[in-house]
């Protein structure tokens, strides 16, 4: 893993000014790349990249970037790894092409020089991203991996055109150039992160995973001409791999027998997490005692001569706690295990930290375990093996079911009278029918009251006047439903979520599953556990997330995935095949906190003196606070559960106060 920066100056810019700014930018990246760091600048162009380095494979000086290709042609800056680099290595020799040393970076400019870069990307297995000038053709290009595993922003500032791993490169130098762009500030505050293709600033955005984008020397500052979705104009990143593709060509191939489909899907993993396994520094992996992670775990210490390294983090609230079956896990495959037990008081002294590494607003509140448990697993390793993917390709989010069930239900209902029922819902107030569900809990003495039911009859009121599953997802997916409650906006950004169901789906549960790999998993999960991991100098690598087992995944149908009430049903025989059945099953858990209670509790004072009106005058343009105090004030009484709600704004406030 490392930190990669870029920029094209204009003519006016010195070769010393544009080395001293991509320095400076890498410098904010130290954490991403502790061991070392280099600067180019082009001799006959206005173009400098920056690099900081995390020394995986080839410590030696031979892996130091930027990197020039044999024949001059290319300079790279890279993040990432290509797993499959010495498969590539050894046709790349057939072919009469030598190597100074042992790293993927070599392998990849030599590629491109052999094959040209587009093919040299549908040939890589791995996560990346990466700047590349191409001196020959005077442009630059950057690249990014099938699924999104690793960052890259870039965009327009100040004349230039730069590009880099997290923002805080950007806000180093061009800190009077940005401006919060309000459409995607609404996204925020709709999904809790900003979502790909759009940035929390103006003029700069996320590049589009299984994309690259060439932007030529003589044409880089035509920003007004440029649009962040790919597509057939001239000037917009150009897909070489895209989900829909493999659904697609998975769907002309399924596999029907399941025992075809479960040694398939073993074989698959087993070649996977060797290739995953090469590294020159310790590796690890993540147990949270879940399916996924027990899977990645206990393959990985099948194809280990060793025990393999697991780590594990706990909770005080036992009803938050996996540790005890994680280490029940660990115990019955010999691994060395490590395992460490949270408060609210390890989130509160995170916090800070928070707006440190993720520099753009991002409100998932298991980044504070995701970041603990990458402290402490950094202690040991310098990789780490992960179970990322496992719910968005498998089907194991219960949301799925329970908002399939609720689809499938109104749909028997004749649009119209649907939208009326739901007009009729939604008139009467989320107090007065929380009101009405706790005098009749108190007269039938049935049980503990539910917190949240006047809200979720409002948002049952809502969901009927939806007229298809494209509409619906997103409004499923919201923390703040209606962002114009509480952002000052104009139009909220459009994103990638914006595409048609994939075709040849047709069922609520594989449309979800489609666009969670679009969207939730490249800028929730994935962005967690980059800042995370990398926040402490960590790589992670997610097995599950080759393109291969993606690209598999769509072979299988949704029995094979979901059945008879219980999720990810191939992933589970497979783990069969390692642990005992009685290790694994219970209710799912998830990688979560109890953000409602801290909040309310240690959390409490943190978010009164954002709240506070010395606090308000910072982005008071942006937000509407009476709204958000309101709601503050219901989770406060135990009235509502308004965690999600809270955690969105108080990192915002966080946020904007920073930076």
């Amino acid at each position: 893993m490392c930190g990669i920066v870029g920029m094209i100056g204009s003519s006016s810019w010195s070769h010393a000014a544009l080395y001293d700014s991509v320095m400076e930018m890498a410098a904010t990246m130290v954490h991403r790349g502790p061991d070392d760091h280099g600067v180019w600048v082009a001799l006959e162009a206005p173009v400098a990249l920056g690099h900081r380095r995390l020394s995986i494979i080839d410590l030696s000086p031979t892996g130091h970037q930027p990197m020039v290709s044999p024949s001059g042609r290319y300079h790279i800056v890279y993040n990432g790894e290509v797993y499959n680099f010495k498969l590539l290595a050894e046709e790349l020799s057939r072919l009469g092409h030598g190597f100074r040393g042992t790293s993927d970076t070599e392998v990849i400019l030599t590629a491109f020089e052999e094959w040209g870069i587009e093919s040299t990307l549908q040939r890589c297995q791995g996560m990346f991203a990466m700047g590349i000038w191409d001196s020959q053709s005077r442009e630059m290009v950057l690249c990014r991996d099938r699924m999104g595993e690793k960052p890259l922003f870039y965009g327009w500032l100040g004349g230039c055109f730069v590009f880099a791993s997290e923002l805080k490169a950007m806000q180093r130098i061009f800190h009077q150039e940005l401006s919060i762009d309000t459409s995607a500030l609404a996204a925020y505050f709709r999904f809790g992160y900003v979502p790909t293709p759009h940035c929390i600033y103006n003029g700069l955005y996320k590049l589009v995973p299984g994309t690259y984008l060439r932007i030529p020397l003589d044409a880089f500052n035509r920003a007004n001409d440029f649009q962040p979705l790919p597509g057939s104009t001239a000037f917009c990143p150009q897909a070489y791999w895209q989900l829909e593709d493999a659904i697609q060509a998975g769907r002309k191939r399924i596999i029907s027998n399941e025992h075809e489909a479960l040694d398939q899907f073993d074989a698959l993993l087993r070649d996977t997490i060797r290739l995953q396994k090469i590294a020159d520094v310790p590796l690890g992996c993540f147990l949270s005692g879940g399916v996924d992670s027990s899977l990645i775990s206990a393959v990985m210490q099948a194809v280990s001569e060793t025990p393999i390294k697991t780590f594990t983090i706990g909770f005080k609230e036992q009803e938050f706690d996996e540790a005890p079956y994680a280490r029940a896990i660990a115990r019955y495959l010999g691994t060395d295990h490590h395992e460490y037990t949270i408060s609210a008081n390890d989130g509160l002294d995170l916090i800070p930290d928070i707006t440190k590494y993720w520099d753009e607003p991002f409100a998932d509140s298991s980044q504070i375990p995701s970041l603990l448990i990458a402290k402490m697993a950094r202690q040991n390793v310098t990789v780490c093996l992960t179970g990322d993917g496992g719910d968005e390709l498998f089907c194991g989010y219960n949301r799925y079911f329970a908002n399939a069930r609720l689809w499938a239900m109104q749909q028997k209902v004749p649009y119209e009278f649907r939208r009326m029922a739901g007009n009729a819902l939604s008139k009467v107030s989320p107090q007065t029918w929380q009101g009405i569900y706790n005098l009749c809990k108190r007269i039938s003495r049935n049980g503990k009251t539910q917190a949240n039911f006047g809200l979720k009859m409002h948002k049952l009121g809502s969901l009927m006047g939806m007229r298809n599953m494209q509409e619906a997802y997103p409004f499923l997916m919201s923390s703040w439903q209606n962002p114009a409650d509480v952002v000052r906006y104009d139009q909220e950004a459009t994103s990638i979520l914006d595409r048609e169901p994939a075709p040849g789906l047709g069922s609520f549960i594989e449309d979800a599953m489609f666009w969670d790999q679009l969207g939730y998993l490249v800028d929730d999960n994935l962005v967690k556990g980059d800042r995370a991991s990398m926040a402490v100098s960590l790589e992670t690598r997610m097995p599950l997330l080759d393109h291969r087992i993606v690209e598999f995944s769509w072979r299988l149908p949704l029995e094979m995935k979901y059945r008879r009430g219980q999720s990810k049903w191939l992933l589970r025989q497979a783990l069969y095949r390692y642990v005992p059945k009685d290790l694994i099953e219970r209710p799912k858990m998830g990688f979560s906190v109890p953000m409602g209670d801290w909040l309310r509790g240690p959390l409490k004072d943190w978010v009164n003196s954002l709240m506070g009106a010395d606090m308000q005058h910072i982005g008071e343009e942006l937000l509407n606070y009476n709204k958000i105090e309101t709601v503050w004030q219901q989770h406060l009484s135990g009235t509502h559960d308004h965690s999600h709600l809270i955690w969105t704004a108080c990192v915002f406030k966080s946020w904007i106060s920073e930076y």
